[in-house]
């Protein structure tokens, strides 16, 4: 018994054929295509889903729920333990990628639909519509995945704990029960977001965007304030994240990428995870990654197109050349956008 936030856009057809669901990344939420009340901001996908974009909620029914253990409406750290009636804080239990798509089940089950027209998601995201091929093989007809892999890296899992280590670092964060002592970490939760938002740009995304260009100045100060324009955009990032975002919400929500490995699920063979899906007939997998992405590389995607095919599944894996690394998922593209569509209008 517990709360899923989720936003739908479009109408359930009456046969209940036609609902796409959008799965969103680390700390996404689920205003995928509509301006989200705490920031303002348009959805993260309004370039995608829409009236007569690429996917046109004129014809399709769009879900997209809060994970769980996020911070945006769903269960989470921050929510209130009704044995306590204090924020569960360190307290909440762990969750997986599984218990996300378990509780996305649910709510899929909630609305009365038996099979999805397509599951659909980026890096973290992507991660979960890869499990729900695996959960549930037999209620989607397709499952597109963009920016994602079957496992994180050593490396990503590294950069995932120096940020957990900047926020428990960070004297208010008071061993996660900061929501008691009415205090808050916003300093180490900032630095979290900074290491973050470096793995989500590449070179030359870098290169082009800030170069060596100074903020607002034609020379140096020689003191530790941000002077270059990359410096200032990495601490506008950090702050801006503090204004929405839970402190042990990024906890839960990395660790759980961290453990997710889709391959030692199965024993050390990825195609293993798919035997369920290639049952599934007429069942279709788009995998798209970005030329850039260093955070999850091309051949991460590869690898799974490789585990499908070799289940006799239909899959096409597609790489689009990008200047933006891992975040070319989020940002306009006419290559990107004509992929998905063809994709879910031909599934």
């Amino acid at each position: 018994n517990f709360p899923l936030a989720y936003q739908t856009y479009g109408e359930l057809n009456a046969e209940k054929s036609n609902a796409i669901l959008i799965c969103h990344a680390l700390t996404g939420d689920q205003y995928v295509a509509s301006k989200n009340p705490i920031t303002g901001k348009e959805g993260w996908w309004s370039s995608l889903i829409g009236p007569n974009k690429a996917v046109d909620t004129n014809k399709f029914f769009v879900i997209c729920s809060n994970i769980i253990g996020s911070c945006m409406g769903s269960w989470g750290p921050k929510s209130i333990n009704p044995e306590t009636n204090e924020p569960y804080g360190l307290s909440f239990p762990m969750v997986t990628i599984q218990d996300m798509v378990n509780a996305q089940n649910l709510l899929v089950e909630h609305f009365g639909i038996k099979k999805l027209h397509s599951v659909i998601g980026g890096s973290t995201g992507g991660m979960q519509a890869l499990y729900w091929s695996v959960l549930y093989p037999q209620k989607m007809k397709s499952v597109m995945l963009m920016a994602t892999s079957y496992r994180h890296s050593p490396q990503n899992i590294a950069f995932h704990e120096a940020g957990r280590q900047a926020i428990m670092a960070d004297p208010n964060w008071c061993g996660g029960k900061y929501y008691l002592e009415k205090k808050y970490p916003s300093k180490g939760l900032a630095v979290a977001r900074m290491i973050a938002h470096i793995t989500y740009l590449s070179k030359n995304s870098l290169q082009n965007k800030f170069g060596r260009n100074l903020q607002n100045k034609d020379s140096f100060s020689f003191n530790f304030d941000p002077e270059f324009q990359v410096e200032s955009y990495l601490h506008h990032q950090g702050m801006s994240f503090v204004e929405r975002f839970d402190a042990n919400s990024y906890l839960y929500t990395t660790k759980a990428i961290n453990y997710f490995d889709l391959e030692s699920d199965f024993g050390g063979k990825l195609s293993d995870a798919f035997v369920g899906f290639s049952k599934n007939k007429g069942g279709k997998f788009c995998l798209i990654s970005f030329s850039d992405d260093w955070l999850f590389e091309p051949n991460d995607t590869k690898k799974i197109a490789h585990a499908l095919i070799a289940c006799g599944i239909n899959a096409s894996n597609i790489i689009i050349e990008s200047h933006h690394g891992h975040d070319s998922f989020l940002i306009e593209n006419d290559a990107l956008s004509s992929t998905v569509s063809g994709f879910i209008n031909q599934s």
